[in-house]
Parts: structure tokens; C-alpha cells; sequence
């Protein structure tokens, strides 16, 4: 019995004088790690990519919306001012209608050139943040295909 637990013993320890030199190759449970950290590091700026670009468009919408609101606003005094003109016109036929109806005139261009510009930087506005949508075609195909 005791010849048995010695041989058993003696299998499990390496032989005097040899030595096993540990592995430079990292373990599959290493690897996994060090995959996993790069995909939560990818995934972090991904992100931070998504949220500058919304931000960013924010502002380009932000800045069509008070132009629209601009324009709103002028076309409120294009209806004042028509109105004052029609009422002056009523009342004195001349002088003082065509003054107030010059002036409704030049806030018509105005509100019609705020309007224009406005509508034409909302429509230039991307909701897709096109950027990170790229990198991440980028990222997707570097899984597939790492090596090249």
C-alpha cells in the first residue's frame, strides 16, 4: 500500500532537477479579459462619439428654431404694421397709409429672408449621428476579420 501512495506522489511532483518554465503565452481567461476590457473601452467612446455629434446637431437645430421663431416674430409685425396702414390709409388716404405701408414692407423681406434661411439649416440637419455610424461599420468589420 505505501509502495502505491509513493508512485502516486511521484507522478504528481516533476522530477528532481527539471523545472517547468511558466508559459509566455497568455491564458484563454487572460485574453478574455484583455478582450473584454478593449470592447468596454470601444463601447465607452462609441458613446462619447454619439453624444458629441447629437450635441452638436442640437446646436445647428437649436439655432434653425430661433430663426423660425425670428421670422414668427416679424411676420407678427407684418400684421401689425398692415394693419396700422390700413387703418391710417382709411383715415387720412395718404400720406401717413403709404409711410406705415413701406415699413410693413421691409418687415415682409425681412421675415421671408429669416423664414428661408431658417427652414433651409433645419432641413440641413442630420438626426443620424453619422460619424459614430461610420466607426462603428469600422469596428464591426475589424470583429469579423481582426487580422486585417
Amino acid at each position: 500500500m505505501s509502495y502505491a501512495k509513493n508512485e502516486a506522489a511521484r507522478s504528481d511532483t516533476p522530477a528532481a532537477g527539471s523545472h517547468q518554465a511558466p508559459s509566455s503565452d497568455p491564458s484563454i481567461g487572460e485574453l478574455v479579459g484583455e478582450i473584454s476590457e478593449d470592447l468596454t473601452q470601444l463601447v465607452r467612446e462609441e458613446i462619447e462619439l454619439a453624444k458629441a455629434e447629437v450635441k452638436e446637431e442640437a446646436a445647428k437645430a437649436g439655432k434653425a428654431g430661433g430663426m423660425l421663431a425670428g421670422s414668427g416674430y416679424t411676420m407678427h409685425l407684418v400684421v401689425l404694421f398692415g394693419s396700422l396702414a390700413a387703418v391710417f390709409g382709411f383715415a387720412h388716404v395718404v400720406d401717413i397709409a403709404w409711410a406705415a405701408l413701406i415699413v410693413t414692407g421691409i418687415w415682409l423681406i425681412v421675415g421671408a429672408i429669416l423664414f428661408v434661411t431658417g427652414r433651409s439649416r433645419l432641413r440641413a440637419v442630420r438626426v443620424k449621428p453619422e460619424r459614430t455610424a461610420e466607426t462603428l461599420k469600422e469596428d464591426a468589420k475589424w470583429v469579423r476579420n481582426p487580422t486585417s
